[in-house]
C-alpha cells in the first residue's frame, strides 16, 4: 500500500499509540480529581502540554488543548470576535482557507460582521501587502493559514503580520497552523501572532487532539462552558488518551524538523520531476510550497475517477481537502484555475516515513490510469 494522503490524516506512531493505551488502561484518572490517580493524570497532561509547547516554540501556559484543528480555529475566530465586538467589527481573511476557518467567518458575517477576503495568485501564493491593505481601524481580526492544505503554498504570515501591526496594532492575528505544525520550526513566542491553531493527527498523533496557542495578554472568550477546564477557556474533561498521545508524537519530533523537511523535499522534488515528464499532467503547487504537499491535475480525467483507480492499485491520494468530501475545490477555484484543472486535481501528501517506493507505485498506477481510465 502507498498511503499518500497524510495531509488528511496520518498513521499514529508507535510512541503515541502506546501512550494512548496507557492513559486508557493504567493512568485513567480525571486530571481534575484530587486523589492520586487524578494527580498522576494531571502530571501526564502537563508533560504533554510541555511537549506541544516546545514544538510550537512557546511557554506551556500559552497552550490550550482542544479536540483538533477545527475546534481550535473556531475558538480562535469566534472567541476573538466575541472579545473584540464592542470595539471593532471587521475581519480580513483569504479565499483559500480551510472550511473550519471560512465557515466560522461566514457565521460571523451572517451576524453582521464585515468580511474582506483576499485571493491568492494563480500560482497559489499570497501577497502580504494585499492582506495588510485590507486592514483598517475597525479590523478586529486577521485570520489566515500558514501552509495551504491543498497546494502546500507557504503563506507569508510573518511578513503580513509585521505590516498588519503597522496598520493597526490592536488587530488580533490568527494563523491556522495545522499543516505547518510538526513540519516548520515554529517560534510562536517570537512571532507577531496572537492565536495559532494546531492538530495532533497531522503529526502521527491521534484524531481528536489539538491545541490553540494564545499569546500572553490576549483575551479570547470561551465558546464552550462548563467545569472551567483549560483555565476556563475550554470546558470539558480533557481527552487524556488523545492529548497525551499528541504530546508523545510532538516529543519525538524535537530537533528533527529541519532534517525531516530536507528529506521530504527530496521526495517531493523527485515526484515533481517525474510528473513534469508526463505531458498529460499539470502541477498546481508553487515551487516554493511546503514539501509535504504536492497538487497536480490530469485534465480530462475527473479527480474522483482517477482517485478510485489509484486506490484499486493500492495508492491512496486525495482530490483536495478531506473535509470537502469531493466538492469542487474552493482553493483552486480561488486561484483562478480553469475548471478543467480544478475538476481533475489530485493531492499527494507526505509524512516523515514516506518511502521512495510509494512514489514508484504512484507513478506506475498513474500512468496506467491515464492509459485506461475513461477520458472525460
Amino acid at each position: 500500500m502507498a498511503y499518500l494522503d497524510n495531509a488528511a490524516t496520518t498513521r499514529v506512531c508507535d510512541e503515541a499509540a502506546r501512550a494512548a493505551v496507557e492513559m486508557m488502561q493504567s493512568c485513567y484518572g480525571n486530571p481534575s480529581s484530587l486523589h492520586r490517580l487524578g494527580a498522576a493524570s494531571a502530571r501526564r497532561l502537563a508533560e504533554a502540554r510541555e511537549a506541544v509547547a516546545q514544538l510550537l516554540g512557546c511557554q506551556p501556559e500559552c497552550v490550550y488543548f482542544t479536540s483538533g484543528g477545527s475546534e481550535s480555529n473556531n475558538l480562535a475566530i469566534l472567541g476573538a470576535a466575541q472579545a473584540k465586538k464592542r470595539r471593532a467589527d471587521e475581519i480580513v481573511t483569504t479565499t483559500a482557507e480551510h472550511s473550519s476557518v471560512s465557515m466560522a467567518v461566514k457565521h460571523l458575517e451572517d451576524q453582521g460582521w464585515k468580511v474582506t477576503r483576499i485571493h491568492p495568485g494563480r500560482d497559489g501564493n499570497l501577497d502580504p501587502y494585499a492582506v495588510a491593505d485590507a486592514v483598517n481601524e475597525r479590523t478586529a481580526l486577521v485570520t489566515m493559514m500558514v501552509v495551504n492544505n491543498e497546494t502546500g503554498a507557504l503563506f507569508p504570515v510573518e511578513e503580513a503580520a509585521a505590516l498588519i501591526r503597522q496598520k493597526n496594532p490592536d488587530t488580533l492575528i490568527h494563523w491556522d497552523g495545522v499543516q505547518a505544525f510538526g513540519k516548520l520550526p515554529l517560534k510562536a513566542a517570537r512571532m507577531e501572532v496572537d492565536l495559532l491553531s494546531v492538530s495532533g493527527h497531522k503529526i502521527q498523533g491521534p484524531k481528536g487532539s489539538g491545541a490553540l496557542y494564545v499569546r500572553r495578554g490576549v483575551r479570547v472568550a470561551p465558546v464552550v462552558y462548563g467545569g472551567g477546564q483549560e483555565r476556563g477557556l475550554r470546558s470539558g474533561t480533557e481527552a487524556l488518551p488523545a492529548l497525551v498521545a499528541m504530546g508523545a508524537a510532538a516529543a519525538r519530533l524535537q530537533g528533527r524538523l529541519p532534517a525531516l523537511w530536507q528529506r521530504t523535499a527530496g521526495l517531493r522534488d523527485s515526484l515533481r520531476q517525474r510528473l513534469e515528464q508526463l505531458p498529460q499532467v499539470q502541477l498546481n503547487s508553487p515551487e516554493n510550497a511546503s514539501p509535504y504537499i504536492l497538487n497536480f491535475s490530469v485534465p480530462g480525467y475527473r479527480s474522483e475517477n482517477m482517485l478510485h483507480f489509484l486506490e484499486s492499485r493500492g495508492v491512496f491520494v486525495s482530490s483536495g481537502s478531506a473535509c470537502s468530501k469531493g466538492a469542487t475545490s474552493p482553493v483552486l477555484t480561488s486561484m483562478g484555475l480553469p475548471a478543467a484543472l480544478v475538476d481533475s486535481a489530485l493531492r499527494v501528501s507526505f509524512i516523515y516515513d514516506t518511502q521512495p517506493e510509494e512514489l514508484d507505485q504512484l507513478m506506475d498506477a498513474l500512468k496506467e490510469g491515464i492509459a485506461t481510465v475513461a477520458h472525460r
